[in-house]
Parts: structure tokens; C-alpha cells; sequence
């Protein structure tokens, strides 16, 4: 019955719990959960019988040991995580007591530190996508980009966009799910039509850089098509890309998402990770999540604070955009001092290394007999190839030589695999994998 924790947990008293159930009709707080059928309201748990301490880290670490850790062997699998290293710096700032939250800053009074990071982040975010202001932070990568519609139908007063295919397959999932419940027209083009296929309906164009296959799309003719017709261009883009490439902002963009992952966050798994979210000036009232500002205080000292909150609890609740963003803090921190440590010429230097080592493996590959690459565009770090066996053979074949295959893209390629070099990988390591291609085939 849930009566037997109410006096320990709710501040209500006896009388008044009396008088707010009379109120609404009812006799008791079980009254309540009438509507949940009896065998799910209290469901036996049925939970194993506990255990020690020590025995409870034997049994995790039983579990862990089932993983292949990267550090096991060679990998080339990426596909929007990204194995990259990451200064021991990083986690001896972000774990300090006075850093370690995950939580928003809202009161300035004792979080100057961390807003003066948010402040820092976004700085660099800016800089980095070439935009006029970056937010505090999003939950991921693809819930940065599926805001990035809703947003570019607020900005535009249209409900239909167009997504090339080339984007995240589970972007794609993401933004079909934030868009469904609100009417929004979701068109999936091949990408080489996306700039044909819009029209004056149009809010949005949505297009990855690179692209989940690796390779570079045409910004600039997305960009003149969209606004031609008065749509926007809205990126996602690999913030470490940025080392090399021109920015998405130097190509007319008008807002600019990413996965921070690449930035001092490792692959954990699959998260929790960062969003990032950048876009002009003239949008910033219909960015969502929060945006710190630097100000002075009444004795004329720098300060920070939260300048931009548009949830509803801040805002009026027709004009919010609530949104996830839990992780803004811990990792936008980690990501800061990323960039601050690995500076300019760092981030270039990681991705000339990604660029070079990634052609280094496909030209290689590209020459066996069996394979060849499909894709003529150029690429960043990642590539396609077509095998000749299936990819999981290939996979299971490189497992037992300790490499770490590529994901199998079989729907999109004729025995596709996407394989992905960063700078982790040396080079024996990428002449490894080409043998053992050559073996297989």
C-alpha cells in the first residue's frame, strides 16, 4: 500500500491529506492509483539477495571484463563516436569538487566558475562553426539538430523540412520524433537534390558535415538554395573537423549543431554526451536552452549569469522552448578545456592526422582485390567500403585477428562497411588491417 511511506516523505499533514481528498471526491490516497490495474500497482520485485560490497564490485568487474575496451586493440569503427585522445588534463580539471556537477547553474551567487566556463564554451563554440553566438549546451547531438528544425519553422512560420539522407540515420529517427506531434512535413531527399527539392515552403534544409558516410557536402549550394526560397541552412557538424575545414558560417549557415563527443568526451558506450547549438544574432530569441552573459556587478566587478533562459519556468509558456539539456554543465567544461588545452594549432595539427591517416588507409584498401571504395567525394576521417563478403564476416573475421571492424552500411552499399581512422590509429596499426583485408579476401 503506499500509505506506509506518506508520513516520510510528504510534508502533508493527516488532517489536511483528509481535506485536499474530500476536496476531489475521493476517501483515501490509494483512491488515487485506482485506475492502475492491481498487478501493476505494487508488482513483487523479485530481487536477487543483496550483497557485499566486495562481492558487488567482483560482479561488476565480471562485467566489465566481457567489454573490449578500445585500448585492447586496434578500431576503426566510428559512425558518430569517435575514439580520440583526450589530455589527462581534461579529467584532472573536470573531476575537481568545485566543477563536478552536471546540474545548471542557475544561482550566480556560487557558480561563477562553472558560468564563466559556459561563457568560455560558448566563446569557442562560436569561433569554431564560425556563428555570432553559440548556446550553454544541449543534451547530444541529435537533439541538437531536431531542435534545430523546430527552430527553423518558429523563425520561418513553416511546417515542412527538408533532410538529406546522408544525415545520421538516428538524427533522422530523432528528428522525425520531435517533429510528428507538431505536424511537421519531414522530407527525406538524396542529398545530391536536396538544394533542387526546396520550395517556398520550406523552413529548413538539413544536411551533416561531414556526412554520416564521411563525406563532404556542398554547403554553399544548400545554402543559396535555401535562401533563395527563404529557408534556412542548418548544419551538423563535427566540431574536430573544424580543425581543417572552413566552418559552416563562412558558408552562409544559419544555425550549425554537433556531437561534442569528439571535443575531450570520451565514447563511454554510446553517452552521455554533448550538444552543441550556434546560429546568427538576428535568431537568438528562438534559441533554445540558456546562453550565460558577462556583466558587472554594483561595484563594477566582471560577473556572469544566466542572460537567456527559455524554458517555461522562466518564460511565458506559449513563447518557451524547452528542450533536454542536462549535460551542459560537466561536459561543456570538459569540452572547454579540450579546446583551451589542445589550442589552435592542437585542433589542427589532431585533424590533419585524422585526414591524412583516414587516406592513408583508403588508398591502400582501394588498391586489394575485392574491395573498392564507392564514394568519390572527399572525405574527412571516414570512408566506405564495398567488400567482397558481408560485412559482418568481415567483422568477425578481423575480431579474431584483435581489430576492430567497421559498421556494416549494407542497406545504403553493395557489402558496405564504414570504417573510421582518427589519430589514435599509427600506422602499423592501419598496414594491420590491410592485411588482414587482404587475408579475408
Amino acid at each position: 500500500m503506499v500509505t506506509n511511506f506518506q508520513s516520510h516523505y510528504i510534508p502533508n499533514t493527516p488532517a489536511e491529506q483528509d481535506e485536499l481528498l474530500a476536496a476531489i471526491g475521493l476517501r483515501s490516497v490509494d483512491d488515487l492509483f485506482a485506475d492502475i490495474p492491481d498487478d501493476f500497482r505494487n508488482p513483487p520485485l523479485e530481487l536477487p539477495a543483496p550483497l557485499s560490497e566486495l562481492e558487488i564490485q567482483r560482479e561488476l568487474g565480471e562485467m566489465a571484463a566481457r567489454n573490449r575496451p578500445l585500448s585492447a586493440g586496434p578500431s576503426f569503427l566510428g559512425a558518430g563516436s569517435y575514439h580520440h585522445f583526450i589530455p589527462s588534463i581534461v579529467k584532472a580539471i573536470m573531476t575537481r569538487g568545485e566543477f563536478l556537477t552536471a546540474y545548471t547553474p542557475y544561482q550566480p551567487e556560487v557558480s561563477q566558475g562553472t558560468l564563466q566556463v559556459i561563457f568560455e564554451f560558448q566563446t569557442m563554440i562560436s569561433a569554431l562553426y564560425g556563428m555570432e553566438v553559440a548556446n550553454a549546451g544541449m543534451y547530444d547531438g541529435a537533439t541538437s539538430v531536431a531542435e534545430a528544425v523546430l527552430m527553423a519553422c518558429r523563425v520561418t512560420r513553416r511546417q515542412q523540412v527538408i533532410v538529406a539522407d546522408t544525415v545520421a540515420p538516428a538524427y533522422r529517427q530523432v528528428i522525425a520524433t520531435y517533429c510528428q506531434a507538431q505536424g511537421i512535413a519531414i522530407d527525406i531527399v538524396p542529398a545530391d537534390r536536396a538544394a533542387d527539392a526546396v520550395t517556398e515552403a520550406t523552413a529548413g534544409v538539413v544536411v551533416q558535415y561531414p556526412n554520416f558516410y564521411g563525406s563532404l557536402e556542398d554547403l554553399a549550394a544548400l545554402g543559396a538554395a535555401a535562401h533563395a526560397d527563404g529557408a534556412l541552412l542548418v548544419v551538423s557538424a563535427d566540431p574536430l573537423t573544424m580543425g581543417m575545414l572552413r566552418p559552416p558560417g563562412e558558408f552562409g549557415a544559419d544555425i550549425v549543431t554537433g556531437e561534442g563527443q569528439p571535443i575531450g568526451i570520451p565514447p563511454s558506450f554510446g553517452g552521455p554526451y554533448l550538444g552543441l547549438f550556434s546560429c546568427k544574432q538576428q535568431y537568438i530569441r528562438q534559441m533554445p536552452s540558456r546562453l550565460v552573459g558577462r556583466t558587472t556587478d554594483t561595484e563594477g566587478r566582471t560577473g556572469y549569469v544566466l542572460t537567456l533562459q527559455t524554458r517555461e519556468q522562466h518564460i511565458r509558456r506559449e513563447r518557451a522552448t524547452s528542450n533536454i539539456c542536462t549535460n551542459e554543465a560537466l561536459y561543456a567544461l570538459a569540452s572547454s578545456i579540450y579546446l583551451a588545452v589542445m589550442g589552435r594549432n592542437g585542433l589542427r595539427q589532431v585533424a590533419e592526422l585524422c585526414y591524412h591517416k583516414a587516406h592513408y588507409a583508403a588508398d591502400a584498401i582501394g588498391k586489394l582485390g575485392g574491395y573498392s571504395l564507392p564514394q568519390s567525394a572527399d572525405f574527412f576521417q571516414e570512408f566506405v567500403v564495398s567488400c567482397p563478403v558481408a560485412p559482418a564476416e568481415v567483422n568477425r573475421q578481423l575480431m579474431e585477428r584483435n581489430i576492430l571492424g567497421g559498421l556494416d552500411v549494407s542497406d545504403r552499399f553493395d557489402n558496405g562497411m564504414l570504417l573510421c581512422v582518427t589519430e589514435m590509429n599509427s600506422r602499423a596499426d592501419i598496414d594491420a588491417l590491410v592485411s588482414a583485408l587482404a587475408e579475408i579476401a
